[in-house]
């Protein structure tokens, strides 16, 4: 038994470099693509799946918060929700002996539905394309702050050793916890249940694995994608099911706009369009890979 808690933390131990280094570039970058985003209103959507794809649950806040405040089309956030890995992608690119090639597929069917439905949801919603022209117009200039995951001012930042270490290294930290707990789970449940009785279960219900893995993506918190991912790495989980749920998991983004009352019909609208999309995707390339 002490040869899972060892083996879990060896695996944990890589994945929390790779999640930092992450972190530390975007750091540099996040604050630029925000007001990137703001400012070039015709390539939004693509702008927005682009930046969905930076493996860092704050690329869906910063969406969220400017959504939020009007700066952003319905398309775009859709497009940044979808494109949106979390902390998957760290997780998949560090499983250097397995499938971590995978990770590449993931990011080239992402971006393509994530743009896809942006031009789609701003091609229907052509007042709320308005709405949005209308209000940069009469706020260009503004000096707004955009916000980060860990609720913190991603530019302008007093500290810069905060702003490029601090943050990096304590969200880092939480990552790796849920990394961890997730793979001494998996260690122990291999330990006393056995890993081709668990296969052989899941193999035999492969059908219903994108609507679980959808069911799974909808929590808005990291450790769904970790544990999506971890699930895939462990060969429990088919490609199909892991594009479903990362397709939805849009972290801490979905909840910033849920728990604010003047958005929640549009959260809500933005909810099912991300869980009929995900399902959809994961169940047309289920068999497939």
């Amino acid at each position: 038994m002490f040869e899972v808690f060892l083996d879990a933390l060896k695996d944990s131990a890589v994945i929390l470099l790779t999640v930092f280094l992450f972190h530390v570039l975007l750091s540099f970058i996040e604050g630029k693509i925000a007001s990137l985003l703001e400012k070039n209103k015709r390539f939004a959507p693509a702008l927005g799946a682009v930046f969905g794809l930076v493996p860092q649950c704050g690329t869906s806040v910063v969406g969220a918060d400017l959504y939020l405040k009007d700066h952003l089309t319905m398309g775009t956030i859709l497009a940044i929700f979808l494109a949106c890995s979390d902390e998957a992608l760290p997780i998949l690119f560090s499983d250097f002996h397995g499938k971590w090639y995978m990770g590449f597929v993931l990011i080239g069917l992402k971006l393509v539905i994530a743009v896809a439905v942006g031009y789609a949801a701003d091609l229907i919603l052509g007042k709320r394309q308005a709405k949005v022209d209308e209000h940069l117009h009469h706020c260009e200039g503004e000096s707004t702050p955009h916000v980060g995951c860990c609720h913190h001012d991603i530019e302008g930042d007093p500290s810069p050793w905060k702003e490029h270490l601090l943050h990096p290294l304590i969200h880092s930290l939480k990552i790796f916890a849920y990394v961890f707990v997730i793979n001494f789970a998996f260690g122990m449940l291999f330990y006393f249940v056995g890993e081709e009785a668990i296969t052989e279960f899941l193999t035999a219900n492969k059908a219903l694995t994108p609507l679980l893995a959808t069911l799974i993506g909808m929590i808005p918190n990291c450790a769904s994608s970790v544990l999506l991912a971890e699930t895939y790495i462990q060969g429990l989980l088919p490609f199909g099911a892991l594009l479903a749920g990362l397709l939805i998991n849009a972290g801490l983004g979905l909840f910033v706009l849920l728990r604010t009352k003047e958005k929640r019909k549009e959260a809500l609208w933005i909810l099912l369009v991300l869980f009929l999309v995900s399902l959809a995707a994961g169940y047309a390339v289920l068999w497939v890979f």
